[in-house]
């Protein structure tokens, strides 16, 4: 076994444990702009990947041409210290080894653990990088039994593609039978990747083992977007509390590598075989019953579709599901499964076969705007993947049904909480509120500026936030978003969509919309968050009719911000971090557009305590008393599933106002 593990080390040592820097987007030139923001941003990574629990994407240091992007990224549960110093490592190699080269990336294995980090001049962010960029294996093939070795292997490794949805990493161990080996796999994607090509990224690599390492009793394969390792030891200290997959319960049969072997091109479409049979793997898959898995499962895989291709959402590279298999999911949409409605239709929870849990919008067949908002979300949220988006899994069109098909979150949405009794205001302390708008904050950023699209959302609200299992913030609902080309910075519309109480004025009465319009409803949902109150709610402020930011502006003169925060709170919350978020807030709703700061300048002062803030001006006041007449309020006609009047309609449902222009 010394013997073994020396041989591999020479290996790993001479071909793995270096930096890649790439020269594929030109050359930079030694303490210039370009080296010194790239600095800065590679010794910022330790600190904030740790405070980002083990994840941290910087969107950009600079301004073109000497703008960089970074990102660092850590196994999820690795000890702070040990995070930190594999990060530190990792950037430190990439300014010592790529002295010239704009682009670099370091997948580090240091002290028992491994990290990555990743710069360039370029939005890399969600974007899938297939370039083998180092690989090192053992010299010595498994002797006894090379083929059972293989089959093993890729057992583990199509089961560890499973599991990898969660965490986006998985570690486990698959004994060899035939020599009752133990064989200990790894799989990880970055974090910023969609779970479809973190899939595509790790079957690659399952694929490049067949045909080079075959045999290999212990190897790495690197891609910019992912990493695979295997081994017949440990490794990392991850294996010590896992016991063996069976195979006949989460592993894959013998029967399902040789279909495998038979029909290689199947492994594309292995994501969905798995997904549709996960631990059912009882009998022998047919050969006829792979390929039909991958002719259904080919737009999946496909190149997105480019951005000029129409609005055919058959081609936007989502999984088409059968309406039976929805109405079985939903047991026929059954009231007890409803989780709410909106103004295009009412959402379901339901349940595949596999145990995979979905939520399913099912439009309403009496909306007349609904199909021109679901072709609109099914075309834009199958170009988004971040993992502050809700991820569209797929769609349903059959007949007069039309239906978006969503992950699944198990705790509602943020208003359930921030607007609840006391009990559930209570679950949101201020380090989760905190944690809610860095995501939140994140999450725009993405639609902004580092997504393919420039997209603005239009409706961005609490009610609109999702809240995953640990409470981590996912942005729903593009129905009514518009994409920019990229040149683009505003626009006008003769159809004003929204919720009463998050609009900026210029959108109100003009029908303007930029980034700014965004900005604007995330200040206000700032200050929700802090003061668990809806904007909606301060109707009498001191005997005068008033909103939410004319409350808090209120208090910014008074210097008594802290009289917003949320009682249930107390006295457990950073005062520091809370009065800086209540001036991003305010910085955020102010009534001129171009005062107002971009997402990424919002990100900056959330991220870097030692950014001064610039002091607000006054915020757009409208609303200001009910019963003057508005051009808006007068012009309002509210979604077709919603009765309310225009009084009782602020800021509980999305409305469509159409005004002149």
């Amino acid at each position: 076994m010394v013997n073994l593990l020396v041989s591999f080390l020479f290996v790993l040592v001479s071909s793995v444990y270096a930096n890649t820097c790439f020269n594929r987007s030109g050359f930079f030139s030694p303490n210039g702009a370009y080296d010194i923001n790239r600095r800065a941003i590679l010794s910022s990574l330790p600190s904030n990947v740790t405070a980002n629990d083990g994840f941290y994407a910087t969107s950009a240091t600079g301004e073109d041409p000497n703008r960089v992007y970074g990102l660092g990224m850590c196994v999820q549960g690795t000890e702070e210290q040990s995070c930190s110093d594999c990060i530190m490592a990792a950037s430190n190699g990439l300014v010592v080894n790529c002295t010239t080269q704009i682009e670099g990336i370091d997948w580090r294995i240091y002290r028992n653990t491994i990290c990555l980090v990743r710069y360039s001049n370029r939005s890399f962010y969600g974007s899938l990088d297939m370039e083998i960029i180092r690989h090192a294996y053992n010299e010595r093939d498994f002797q006894p039994n090379a083929t059972d070795f293989d089959m093993t292997l890729e057992s583990l490794m199509i089961g560890l593609i499973e599991e990898v949805s969660s965490l986006y990493y998985a570690a486990g161990i698959q004994t060899l039978e035939s020599s009752n080996t133990n064989i200990y796999g790894f799989a990880q994607c970055s974090r910023d990747l969609s779970i479809e090509n973190c899939t595509r990224c790790l079957q690659e690599n399952v694929i490049e083992y067949r045909s080079r390492y075959s045999g290999r009793q212990g190897g790495i394969i690197t891609r910019p977007s992912c990493f695979v390792r295997w081994e017949v030891f440990t490794f990392f200290g991850l294996f010590d509390n896992s016991p063996p997959r069976e195979k006949d319960g989460t592993g894959v049969s013998t029967g399902t590598i040789v279909a495998i072997v038979i029909v290689p091109v199947i492994l594309i479409a292995l994501g969905f075989a798995i997904w549709r049979r996960r631990k059912s793997y009882k009998a022998f898959p047919t050969e006829s019953s792979y390929l039909s898995a991958a002719k259904r499962l080919k737009k999946t895989y496909d190149p997105a579709t480019p951005d000029n291709a129409g609005d055919d959402i058959t081609t936007s590279g989502s999984l088409q599901f059968d309406f039976e298999a929805i109405e079985a999911a939903t047991s026929n949409f059954h009231i007890t499964n409803k989780l709410g409605h909106g103004g295009f239709g009412e959402v379901y929870k339901g349940t595949f076969p596999n145990g995979t849990e979905i939520a399913v919008k099912r439009l309403s067949k009496t909306s007349g705007q609904g199909e021109r908002e679901f072709k609109n979300e099914v075309l834009l949220v199958a170009k988004l993947q971040h993992r502050n988006l809700v991820r569209l899994l797929g769609f349903c069109v059959q007949g007069e049904e039309k239906i978006l098909v969503y992950e699944f979150l198990p705790n509602k949405s943020l208003n359930y909480f921030l607007f609840g009794d006391s009990t559930k205001r209570s679950q949101l302390d201020w380090t989760r509120r905190y944690k809610i708008i860095g995501g939140i904050t994140r999450g725009i950023l993405y639609l902004h500026q580092d997504s393919r699209l420039t997209v603005i959302h239009r409706d961005l609200k609490a009610s609109n936030i999702l809240l995953d299992a640990d409470m981590n913030p996912k942005i729903a609902d593009f129905g009514m978003a518009r994409n920019f080309r990229m040149d683009q910075t505003e626009d006008n519309t003769r159809t004003v969509v929204g919720t009463f109480g998050y609009m900026p004025p210029e959108y109100v009465s003009n029908g303007q919309f930029s980034t700014k319009t965004d900005v604007y409803s995330f200040g206000v949902l700032i200050l929700e968050i802090i003061g668990g109150k809806k904007n909606s709610s301060f109707h009498e402020i001191d005997g005068s009719t008033g909103n939410l930011v004319t409350y808090v502006w209120r208090l910014w003169n008074n210097n008594s911000l802290l009289e917003l925060v949320d009682p249930v709170i107390g006295d457990s919350y950073d005062t520091y971090e809370v009065v800086r978020c209540i001036h991003i807030g305010l910085l955020c709703v102010q009534e001129n557009p171009t005062d107002r700061p971009s997402m990424f300048a919002i990100f900056q002062m959330l991220t870097n305590t030692l950014i001064t803030l610039p002091v607000p001006q006054p915020p757009g006041f409208f609303f200001r008393v009910r019963s003057e007449k508005t051009p808006l309020a007068e012009s309002a006609q509210l979604g077709p599933s919603t009765s309310m009047s225009i009084a009782c309609s602020v800021n509980e449902v999305s409305i469509t106002c159409v005004t002149p222009r």
